[in-house]
């Protein structure tokens, strides 16, 4: 709405648009009537003509978009160019935070932040990520004038040099607490946590919180276990489950987790081990990490349902897509029906066929933390029951289709005969039964 027409109050616009409607048979023309009109109401002749059109059209005289329906337009196609800005910097904030597996740090936001206001405004990236525009505004007030900062953040800034000094004159091996010792020794006064029951001294306070914001850890003894190996550089799906598993009925949420097992190169056993590590048999033979058997399942919220599994001879993208196309075809998802696929962060997971495929079928695509198994707590419990009831039970094995008949005859009786707890100690499949049958009694009822 223009400055001109906010002059005018809506009973003003609405009674001269009368006036020269009632009077233009009195004049040689319409603009003769709105010339005259415009000049006693205190208008512009253009203004007033305008005015009249959108009236005719409001009231279907004359052929163009009625008032509220372009209103309408209008609102949708504002929303419509800030959903694809908040998709975009949805997009890029994904590949920006993906080493962060919780909320990242206020300073990366900030920088994130700083990196792209110019392309999409500072107010609507704040509007996306969990940081208030007050925030961002004190931060860079912070950074302009030192002065403003707290007592402990121009004590992190001062103690930030030293612990990297520390560190680096160290060979790069010491871990906090000998950090903190030789700051001590040194002459540094650093705040530390003090334990009640044992009195015993902790410096986790300061120099690991530094050392963590900082990219730095001691070296450790043997090797950190990983059991996930994400893509760094890839875009991530969010989270859409948040721990939350139970769902009211099938085909809403499937979950699904990829562990490994280990065979001799010869083949004449296989034992079970999370962890790409090196292991050693009762023979003396080492256990090469190349000589994994990778296994997966695709798992039902609803009842538990497997209903999608393989076992393989490596951990490619192909494996995984497998076990969801079994799932597919078994269950015949269709787009709109709000199914999510929940799974860890592994590179087989955020491939591009793998995503794609998901897409084709419908499927929403979620994806939990780094290390963190209670974001896949219910596919890590059937893979917590599959271990105990096949893999270790039965201890060593003589090869790979040993595994994978063994998994044929275990997945059979899972989802036909095994009783579940969570779900009111019957089977999978009854529980699934048991429900189509309650929603057929209801349609027939209604």
């Amino acid at each position: 709405m223009s400055k001109t027409t906010n002059k005018f109050s809506p009973e003003v616009r609405d009674r001269a648009v009368r006036l020269v409607l009632d009077n233009e048979g009195q004049h040689g023309s319409r603009w003769q009537a709105v010339m005259s009109i415009s000049a006693k109401m205190g208008c512009a002749p253009q203004t007033l003509n305008e005015w009249v059109k959108k009236a005719e059209v409001d009231s279907g005289r004359r052929a163009g978009i009625p008032t509220e329906m372009a209103e309408k337009i209008k609102a949708l196609e504002r929303e419509n160019r800030e959903l694809r800005q908040a998709n975009e910097i949805l997009r890029k904030a994904s590949a920006y935070f993906a080493m962060a597996d919780t909320r990242p740090p206020v300073e990366v936001m900030v920088s994130f932040i700083d990196a792209h206001r110019d392309a999409h405004g500072v107010e609507p990236i704040c509007s996306v990520l969990p940081i208030a525009p007050s925030t961002y505004y004190d931060h860079l007030a912070k950074r302009a004038d030192p002065t403003r900062q707290s007592d402990r953040a121009r004590r992190d800034e001062a103690l930030r040099p030293e612990i990297l000094r520390v560190f680096e004159e160290n060979r790069r091996v010491y871990g906090v607490r000998k950090v903190w010792r030789q700051l001590g020794r040194e002459g540094f006064d650093i705040a530390v946590r003090r334990f009640s029951r044992t009195g015993g001294v902790h410096p986790l306070t300061t120099v690991a919180r530094l050392m963590k914001s900082m990219g730095i850890q001691g070296i450790i003894r043997g090797k950190p276990h990983r059991t996930t190996i994400p893509d760094r550089s890839a875009p991530c799906p969010l989270d859409k489950v948040n721990r939350q598993f139970r769902v009211p009925a099938p085909n809403m949420l499937w979950g699904r987790p990829l562990w490994r097992h280990w065979s001799e190169p010869n083949g004449r056993r296989l034992h079970l081990c999370r962890h790409l590590e090196r292991l050693r048999l009762p023979s003396g033979h080492a256990l090469e990490p190349m000589a994994g058997r990778p296994s997966t399942f695709v798992i039902d919220a609803y009842a538990r349902k497997i209903v999608g599994w393989r076992v393989s001879t490596s951990a490619h993208a192909g494996l995984v897509l497998d076990t969801v196309e079994q799932a597919v075809h078994e269950r015949r998802p269709t787009k709109g029906m709000g199914l999510i696929h929940h799974s860890d962060r592994g590179l087989q997971y955020l491939s591009i066929r793998y995503s794609e495929r998901l897409a084709e079928a419908g499927i929403e695509p979620s994806v939990g933390n780094v290390g963190d198994s209670y974001d896949n707590a219910l596919a890590e419990t059937i893979n917590g029951l599959f271990k105990a009831e096949v893999i270790h039970r039965r201890g060593s094995w003589r090869g790979f289709d040993a595994v994978e008949y063994a998994t044929l005859e275990w997945v059979d009786w899972f989802n036909n005969r095994r009783l579940l707890k969570p779900i009111g100690n019957v089977p999978p499949a009854e529980a699934e039964a048991n429900f189509y049958a309650a929603l057929g009694t209801e349609v027939m009822a209604a």
